[in-house]
């Protein structure tokens, strides 16, 4: 199979990383810089408690915009960031959202409160009558207290995805009704045109990346790749691999180590979109995912029809050969999280030494291409079996199966527990981490 070699980035290079997430805090400072020229160009009321409301509120509405652009699925940062540390960010900027609206809320009723001699509550409910556009901020202020309260951990681990992703999704309404407010009675809105094309300019970027991100780009790809199922092979009892063909795939910027999100056209399947890494590096020619059956929908996968259509969003993820810093590497998968492992064993270049957790024999599924491929490669491959204790990849045990470890990057992928425990092997050995990649993401493989 022809691949495309990605040779290590050079050690004095700035990772690609840094370049990203410094140009997001960048662009960030520098908004924060400027909204607070329009809020004092606009002038300050009388009411220090409606001078401080107003900050809030300015501030929350940028978050809100930047919250936009974190989950927009942008190539350029996703590829160098990673979809699980842009999610990440984006439910702290949530909660930061919940409370400046919040201090928006309290400090501008009190406020205005204040200069009428009335309580809060009834002051919010005549400013809700009587001034266009607070009953829109009270309505986006509630649904964003409702994201806010399921976003929380204790309730995030009891409802069921769909059900989280349904009341997430009313976000967007919040952010639509808050522009409008802000437009209303926006003072620094509407304060110079400057200052309104600015505000036009900052939510029109947020709202087109989300746009472009998840709805032009997806469409785009989908209709000139024209995606379908080319083969379906089990591999074992409960997993299965799926080539994925279609029209100039060598013009699909694909890397191993990436990750789709599949929906399978079908019947019953139309509606379900499952991340599913690339367990093949991608040639130009073709796709191939690997899939273990962790519900109805994947156990689903092995009946697929030959020529079913497949719309693929993506691809996504950080986990590839763009973040080497080291001319080596060290590749430990666990389970399922093998696929890819195995993609990014096909795509780099050095030496590399290859871990394979696994419970048992049985269980170690793409074992005879990795093997294949390790010896081609000229590739040390280990495979570890055993139960989880004791700790087979412990400090002691990863420094005698690879005892220049720390002059290596890392490459790391499979079940929650066992990626924790790893980590905490490398810390204690001392690879930095700028050397070791993964990401979080349920599924993914």
């Amino acid at each position: 199979m022809t691949t495309v070699q990605s040779p290590p980035a050079p050690p004095t290079a700035i990772r690609p990383r840094v370049v990203a997430r410094t140009s997001l805090y960048a662009v960030l400072a520098a908004n924060v810089a400027v909204v607070a020229y329009f809020f004092a160009q606009a002038g300050f009321a009388s009411n220090a408690l409606i001078v401080i409301g107003r900050i809030a509120g300015l501030y929350g509405a940028l978050l809100m915009a930047f919250q936009l652009v974190l989950v927009a699925r942008l190539p350029w940062l996703d590829r160098r960031i990673g979809m699980d540390r842009l999610t990440s960010w984006h439910r702290w900027t949530g909660f930061g959202i919940l409370w400046t609206l919040l201090a928006h809320v309290v400090f501008i009723t009190f406020g205005y409160a204040d200069g009428t001699g009335v309580g809060p509550i009834s002051e919010i409910i005549d400013l809700a009558r009587t001034t266009e556009g607070v009953f829109r901020a009270v309505v986006a202020f509630g649904i964003i207290l409702v994201v806010g309260a399921v976003s929380a951990r204790y309730a995030r681990r009891r409802l069921a995805y769909e059900t989280w992703h349904f009341i997430h999704l009313y976000t967007y309404v919040a952010v639509v009704l808050a522009f409008t407010h802000q437009v209303a009675v926006g003072t620094t809105f509407t304060s110079s045109s400057a200052a309104t094309t600015y505000w036009y300019g900052v939510w029109g970027v947020a709202l087109g990346s989300v746009v472009l991100g998840r709805v032009v780009l997806p469409l785009w790809r989908n209709a000139r790749h024209q995606f379908r199922v080319a083969a379906v092979v089990p591999e074992s009892p409960n997993v299965v691999s799926i080539t994925i063909t279609g029209k100039d795939l060598d013009k699909l910027p694909a890397q191993a180590g990436q990750f789709f999100l599949w929906r399978f056209l079908t019947r019953d399947r139309w509606w379900q979109a499952n991340p599913f890494s690339l367990s093949a590096a991608p040639d130009g020619r073709s796709l191939r995912l690997t899939a273990k059956a962790a519900g109805e929908g994947s156990a689903a996968l092995r009946h697929l029809k030959v020529g079913t259509r497949v719309f693929a969003e993506g691809p996504y993820g950080a986990f590839t050969t763009l973040h080497r810093t080291k001319a080596e590497s060290l590749l430990i998968a666990g389970g399922v999280g093998v696929t890819p492992i195995r993609a990014l064993l096909e795509d780099l270049e050095g030496h590399a030494v290859v871990l394979y957790r696994v419970a048992s024999d049985r269980d170690a599924v793409l074992y005879d291409e990795l093997r294949d491929l390790a010896l081609a490669k000229g590739a040390e491959l280990h495979l570890v079996t055993g139960p989880p204790v004791p700790d087979k990849l412990a400090p002691r045990e990863l420094a005698r199966l690879v005892p220049d470890i720390g002059d290596r990057d890392v490459f790391l992928c499979g079940p929650p527990p066992m990626m924790n425990a790893v980590l905490r092997s490398l810390g204690d050995l001392g690879v930095p981490k700028q050397q070791i990649h993964f990401e979080r993401f349920s599924l993914a493989g």
